[in-house]
């Protein structure tokens, strides 16, 4: 159980004793394997040892093996990844046999996203650490699947009855399934699309509509929520324009799920955007685009950490969540080397990343 300089720490250490700040709050707990990003928050705190098992690396293992290990000490996947990445294998593989023509294999999907679900209570929209797929990403994919979790999370969150969860899951999962029609070469095109392309590109929702319409086996809200997703509550959106309670409640809620993981994930036109911004961005919108009650739950709900909670902002600083404002839930007091930043004043800077300590 050496104790080392924290300069000296590698990824796939192991932790032998809780790491604590200056303010008695648990850094990293006993038993973590170190990552790269632990590394970079433990330099952040200004923490100078730690003590760790290496399991005799230097003597034992030579330098190749010792980085393969700490490779696969870094990617080990939590129960809730590994079901995320089987969400995804299946998704796929139904949205190809969709693309040609064949129903939507219902009892294999419900199957697949219930024992996903087992595993929602560790999930957390804001901290939850994408896995690496097997093979190249698929965003259409990705998405789908986070808006799924996130949709279900709502769902729960704003008293939907218990019956409608797992639907309203299904209409966050099969939303853009309408895409398996729309010409791919628009679809994939690494730069702006002219006005002709993304007209093509919103016949999605018609197309989704179409392929789900009539199911026996799916709440009418998942088809609704394939054809609405992009309705606004004061008729901008589209396919129809439609307002207000003219817009299915699963629409409104899938709404809110893909906006917010579409805005903070890469794509080839634009890069992602820090979780906290997009919050903001989102609370704009619910005045007549969103509905407000959804947006305000998701914001507080996702947004309700305990203080001690370690985040990243804008200009590369870390710091400790020491105090949240209800009444600006996305910019909380934060300590930064013993010293406190308020976020509500300080509107130039924001938090681009959370870092669970789980």
């Amino acid at each position: 159980m050496p104790i080392i300089p924290t300069t000296q720490v590698k990824a796939g250490d192991r932790l032998e004793t809780d790491v604590q700040t200056a303010l008695g709050s648990v850094l990293l707990q006993e038993g973590r394997a170190i990552s790269e990003r632990d590394v970079e928050i433990l330099t952040a705190f200004l923490i100078p040892t730690i003590d760790i098992s290496r399991a005799g690396l230097e003597e034992a293992v030579p330098a190749a093996a010792a980085e393969e290990m700490a490779a696969k000490a870094e990617v080990k996947l939590t129960t809730l990844q590994q079901e995320f990445l089987n969400m995804e294998k299946l998704l796929k593989r139904t949205m190809s046999m969709m693309s040609s023509g064949l129903k939507l294999p219902v009892l294999d999907v419900r199957n697949g996203l219930n024992s996903l679900l087992e595993q929602i209570n560790e999930y957390n929209v804001l901290t939850f650490h994408n896995p690496t797929p097997v093979g190249p990403l698929d965003v259409l994919v990705r998405n789908s699947v986070l808006s799924a979790m996130t949709s279900y999370q709502l769902a729960k969150w704003n008293k939907f009855p218990e019956k409608d969860w797992l639907p309203i899951a299904m209409a966050g999962l099969l939303h853009d399934i309408g895409n398996v029609k729309v010409d791919q070469a628009i679809l994939n095109k690494p730069s702006y699309l002219t006005s002709d392309e993304m007209q093509e590109i919103r016949q999605h929702t018609y197309y989704g509509f179409k392929m789900l319409e009539g199911s026996t086996s799916l709440n009418q809200g998942v088809w609704l929520a394939a054809l609405q997703h992009h309705e606004r509550i004061d008729g901008s959106g589209y396919p129809m324009k439609v307002k207000g309670d003219k817009i299915h409640p699963f629409a409104k809620i899938v709404a809110i799920s893909d906006m917010y993981h579409a805005m903070t994930s890469n794509r080839n036109y634009r890069k992602a955007e820090s979780p906290y911004l997009v919050l903001e961005e989102l609370h704009a919108g619910s005045f007549g685009k969103l509905d407000p009650i959804y947006v305000q739950t998701f914001i507080e709900r996702t947004t309700q950490f305990h203080n001690g909670v370690f985040i990243k902002l804008n200009d590369n600083r870390i710091g400790e969540i020491v105090f949240s404002d209800r009444n600006n839930p996305t910019r909380p007091m934060v300590s930064i080397k013993g010293e406190i930043v308020n976020l509500a004043q300080q509107r130039q800077l924001y938090i681009c990343e959370v870092f669970s300590t789980k």
